[in-house]
């Protein structure tokens, strides 16, 4: 194992619940209600053009954008505390330990990414970052993934993944990544429905540890 990928919104930092809110605020006032159960199989870990041509078809799209870019900055104005997921700290220092690289594979627009981030003081922390504008497609399709392989000159057996949606599950899976889910938006049984090996509520459970461990002497044996 030479390098660990991790998702952003709900992997690094749980945001999920803010994301809804802010979207069913909108989407009410649009004269769409929405639930947990529609955000979650219809929003959460798409990418926002995809959003806007399933949830907003009834308007143009460009005007569906404008709606899309105008919750993502109520997301990042509303000066909520963002703090790192439980158990991070010691997953990098052990990532750091091993010296292996790392990226972030987000479907996020960028001015998201970037200020999540640095929220999290993790700016400069990861070797790249790929966002879904950089790939031809963003997740569920594989691209996002195989371009941050291609970027860091690396095999898909070589590296694992940390995602939180089946939309980013399906897109490391088809990439040829091994995947574990992080149980912060979607139920743990749900994530290895879609392919995840196995699910964590985040990064502090021993089940991690053990299956990291595991897994890194046999390989560096």
């Amino acid at each position: 194992m030479k390098a660990i990928l991790f998702d952003l919104d709900g992997t690094l930092v749980d945001t999920d619940v803010r994301h809804f809110a802010i979207w069913q605020d909108i989407l009410r006032e649009l004269g769409i209600e929405i639930d947990r159960e529609f955000y979650q199989t219809r929003i959460s870990g798409r990418e926002n053009q995809a959003i806007v041509r399933d949830v907003l078809a009834r308007l143009p799209f460009e005007e569906g954008l404008k709606i899309a870019e105008a919750k993502e900055a109520r997301f990042r104005e509303d000066g909520v505390t963002l703090d790192r997921l439980p158990g991070l700290d010691r997953l990098l220092e052990w990532i750091e330990a091993r010296s292996l690289v790392t990226a972030v594979v987000t479907n996020a627009p960028r001015s998201n990414a970037e200020f999540m981030l640095a929220a999290l003081n993790l700016s400069n922390r990861f070797d790249t970052v790929v966002l879904a504008e950089d790939a031809a497609f963003g997740k569920p399709d594989p691209a996002p993934y195989q371009l941050a392989l291609e970027r860091l000159s690396l095999s898909p057996n070589e590296a694992i993944v940390f995602e939180d949606t089946p939309s980013g599950i399906r897109s490391a899976v088809a990439a040829g990544l091994t995947t574990v889910g992080m149980a912060t938006t979607h139920d743990l049984q749900g994530l290895i429905d879609v392919g995840a090996a196995f699910a964590i509520a985040d990064f502090s459970e021993s089940r991690l540890w053990d299956w990291l461990a595991e897994n890194f002497e046999a390989i560096a044996s």
